[in-house]
C-alpha cells in the first residue's frame, strides 16, 4: 500500500499561492474597472456639454446714453452660423439693452464689433452666451 502524502497543516505556511493570485487579480480588476468607469463618465459629460461656439467679450464701452459697443472674439466651425446674445446693464444693475447677433462669417476665428441700443445710459456690457443655428455647418 502506498502512503498518501499528508496535507500541510492549515495556517502553518500562510495562504496558498492561488489565493494570493486571486486577491491580486481582484484588486487589479477593481482598479481598472473604476478607471474605465471614470473615463466613460468623463467622456459622456464632455460630449453632452461641449460647445460648438466659443466666444469671449474682449472689451466694451458706453458710446452714449442710448448705445454701448462690445468687441467679441468668436471661435466656431467655418461653415457654422452662430447667434450670440449681448446685453447692457444700467447703474442699478438692471438690463437696459439686449441684442442677438447673427455671425455667419466663413471663418473659424475672428473678432467682431457689436453695437447695442439701450433705454438708458449703460455702465456695463456682458456676453450672455452663444449657440449655433440648427442646420448650419452641415
Amino acid at each position: 500500500m502506498a502512503a498518501e502524502p499528508e496535507a500541510p497543516a492549515s495556517g502553518r505556511y500562510g495562504r496558498p499561492a492561488d489565493a494570493r493570485a486571486d486577491r491580486t487579480l481582484k484588486i487589479v480588476g477593481a482598479v481598472l474597472g473604476t478607471a474605465l468607469l471614470g473615463f466613460v463618465a468623463w467622456a459622456g459629460v464632455h460630449y453632452i456639454t461641449q460647445e460648438d461656439v466659443s466666444a469671449q467679450l474682449l472689451r466694451s464701452r458706453p458710446v452714449s446714453d442710448s448705445e454701448a459697443q462690445a468687441v467679441l472674439e468668436i471661435r466656431k466651425e467655418k461653415d457654422a452660423t452662430a447667434v450670440c446674445t449681448v446685453r447692457s446693464l444700467g447703474e442699478d444693475g438692471g438690463e437696459v439693452g439686449r441684442k442677438d447677433v447673427t455671425l455667419d462669417r466663413r471663418e473659424a476665428h475672428f473678432t467682431t464689433l457689436v453695437t447695442v441700443r439701450t433705454t438708458s445710459r449703460p455702465v456695463a456690457t456682458e456676453l450672455k452666451g452663444c449657440r449655433t443655428v440648427p442646420g448650419s455647418g452641415d
